[in-house]
């Protein structure tokens, strides 16, 4: 189910909206998308614990499988995109092929981005680093308060 206004054209990115997070795609034409996934076909989150992948190419909706998605193009204002036949072209020699896998440094995003930019990078990826790093951050700094309240108390105490 696309969301208002898709109308994709050779090489864009086709971001898939899953529960927990986005499934990324490269629109090749003719309906088809190319898109770097687990055997079970249904994105790269069933491959996260395993450590390759396959490219297909198969229908934009087969890979929506009823998520909502849209063209997203987002890293056009900061990286000149390839010309739409190279990126094409590129999609569509991986087809068939067995990548390595990683949740943080070889997923489907940045499969796709390497073929529309000639450079691979992940938002979604720096995003959880970002969100673990402050979690982490926030857990010590609780800690500290609490050891310190502690000390304080224990202080009080004698």
């Amino acid at each position: 189910m696309p969301l208002e206004g898709v109308d994709p054209k050779d090489g864009d990115l086709i971001e898939f909206m899953r529960d927990l997070f986005q499934h990324w795609g490269i629109y090749v034409g003719g309906g088809r998308v190319v898109h770097l996934t687990g055997q079970e076909g249904f994105s790269c989150f069933s491959s996260a614990f395993a450590s390759t992948a396959i490219v297909k190419m198969e229908p934009l909706e087969t890979v929506a499988a009823g998520c909502i998605y849209k063209v997203n193009n987002k890293y056009d204002d900061k990286r000149r995109p390839l010309p739409q036949t190279k990126v094409v072209r590129a999609a569509l020699e991986q087809v068939g092929k067995r990548k390595q896998y990683s949740v943080t440094s070889a997923n489907c995003e940045h499969f796709v981005t390497e073929l529309r930019y000639g450079e691979s990078f992940s938002h979604q990826v720096d995003i959880a680093k970002t969100y673990f790093a402050l979690g982490g951050l926030s857990f010590v700094l609780a800690l500290g308060v609490m050891a310190a309240f502690s000390s304080l108390r224990n202080k009080q105490k004698q």
